[in-house]
């Protein structure tokens, strides 16, 4: 790993996570095989599910709050909900999505899990 930066906030922003210069994605969330700066070896990472669950579940809560909370105080039709809710969540959750991959595949560059393995 590479001094002078964070690799959780390079992960955050799409950089790579090893010198924090090359762009971590080749398109909106498929990983580069390979950092074009540092010659780091992005393909090995591999993040699963892990970022959409937490997408969900942050702008799940955000929403249904805010849409729970404008039901109470204001009192609006049920189109004005689908009308402001639908499109809010779908543009919360595709905003959230390449930012999460990048810091959990930054979290296991740093934490080198791919490293780890299971001799049972």
């Amino acid at each position: 790993m590479a001094t002078g930066h964070n690799p959780l906030i390079a992960g955050l922003t799409g950089r790579c996570p090893n010198c924090g210069e090359g762009h971590l994605f080749e398109g909106f969330l498929t990983v580069s095989p390979r950092c074009e700066a540092c010659g780091y070896d992005l393909a090995k990472g591999d993040s699963g599910d892990g970022p959409a669950v937490f997408v969900i579940m942050i702008a799940g809560f955000l929403v249904a709050f805010a849409a729970l909370f404008t039901e109470f105080t204001i009192h609006p039709p049920i189109w004005v909900h689908l009308v402001v809710w639908l499109p809010l969540t779908v543009a919360v959750c595709v905003g959230m999505l390449r930012p999460m991959k990048g810091l959990m595949l930054a979290a296991q560059f740093a934490n080198r899990a791919s490293e780890a393995r299971n001799d049972d």
